[in-house]
């Protein structure tokens, strides 16, 4: 699996241990940044990371930022992207399990890094369940989706 990851300075720290532990765990990593704590601005890096997946350049995404809300807030103004914030491993893989949520948010300021990479182990080992309740309302999601963003990014 490729996990595309990006992170604006507040989640620089978390961003480069998560990354070191994914290529430990034998994940393919695209880094998209940002690269030292210098002040950058979250939606520059989740449009780069949900153009990516959007692309193909990947198979999932992950976003960190201070509290995780604004990267999830700018993630899903692009159609075909799911980004939950998950501070905690229940709602990590299941957001992917009913909702196959394609871009998981983490805050740094609000969990332990210890936390953090239990979350993206249970976001990146979910499977999207198919049952037939989820697919109706993933449907009804894309049918939102396709009366609300107009237009074609990629």
């Amino acid at each position: 699996m490729k996990v595309i990851i990006g992170a604006d300075h507040a989640g620089f720290n978390y961003k480069g241990l998560l990354v070191t532990e994914l290529k430990e765990q034998g994940y393919d990593v695209l880094d998209l940044g940002t690269y030292n704590e210098e002040p950058d601005d979250y939606p520059d890096r989740a449009a780069a990371v949900a153009m990516a997946l959007l692309k193909k350049q990947g198979d999932r995404g992950i976003l960190i930022c201070g509290s995780a809300v604004g990267v999830s807030i700018a993630a899903n103004k692009f159609k075909g992207i799911r980004a939950g914030v998950c501070h905690d491993t229940y709602s990590a893989h299941q957001s992917v399990e009913h909702d196959d949520v394609n871009i998981l948010c983490l805050g740094e300021r609000v969990i332990g890094i210890e936390v953090a990479k239990e979350i993206v182990s249970a976001f990146l080992n979910a499977t999207f369940s198919n049952a037939p309740r989820h697919r109706r309302r993933l449907e009804k999601i894309f049918t939102i989706e396709n009366n609300n963003m107009k237009g074609d990014i990629l």
